[in-house]
């Protein structure tokens, strides 16, 4: 049964989110909200939780997972970003946005694009995530929470409770957070590329 976690949307109890950290740390896998949707989140090197994401959401060996940071100074230890796509991504963060870009020694192979050897990351601008991800001190191993056969993510949190109940650890209610997930970049072959239009404003990309 999920443990449900319920914070306030602009002054999230540090209590709470020092007990989800610590779940995290513990190898449990959350439901947690973001600036755009609600999202699957894990520790980095946790191998169970990849494989419930997986099956969770029925994705393939060719699905980028996204390293969610709290900054770009953790960002940068995870990505080779050169200085053009630099400023391009600094310009655009914290927001709404997914970049691909090569992935460093840092992240795990079973993280990484299997052929292009990239990963997703992203810096949230959501209060509620930042207090997690700053009491974590290291990203958080995501995936939008979007169910088979869905069009739209989940948004309330009490519903994903009740129906991964058995498929998830906890649930981090703050609130409604939006239904559109990011706009996702890639930046892997050094030039602007849209992969999906999102909640973020692609038009400086195009």
């Amino acid at each position: 049964m999920a443990k449900y976690y319920d914070v306030h949307p602009d002054n999230p109890q540090p209590r709470t989110i020092a007990q989800v950290a610590a779940a995290i740390r513990a190898d449990a896998l959350i439901a947690y909200p973001t600036d755009s949707c609600y999202a699957l989140g894990c520790r980095i090197g946790s191998r169970d939780g990849v494989d419930r994401i997986r099956s969770i959401r029925e994705l393939d060996d060719k699905h980028h997972f996204t390293l969610v940071c709290q900054d770009f100074a953790q960002l940068g230890q995870f990505v080779h970003v050169d200085n053009d796509v630099f400023r391009a991504i600094k310009a655009t963060t914290p927001g709404s946005y997914t970049f691909i870009l090569p992935a460093t020694k840092e992240v795990p192979r079973m993280l990484q694009h299997p052929k292009k050897k990239t990963v997703g990351v992203r810096i949230p601008d959501h209060v509620v995530t930042q207090a997690l991800l700053a009491e974590l001190g290291a990203p958080l191993l995501s995936s939008t929470l979007l169910l088979p056969g869905e069009e739209e993510p989940m948004t309330q949190g009490w519903e994903i409770k009740d129906l991964l109940d058995n498929s998830v650890d906890g649930v981090l209610d703050s609130g409604d957070c939006g239904t559109e997930p990011t706009t996702v970049i890639d930046f892997s072959e050094g030039e602007a590329e849209i992969i999906r239009y999102g909640a973020g404003d692609a038009s400086r990309f195009e």
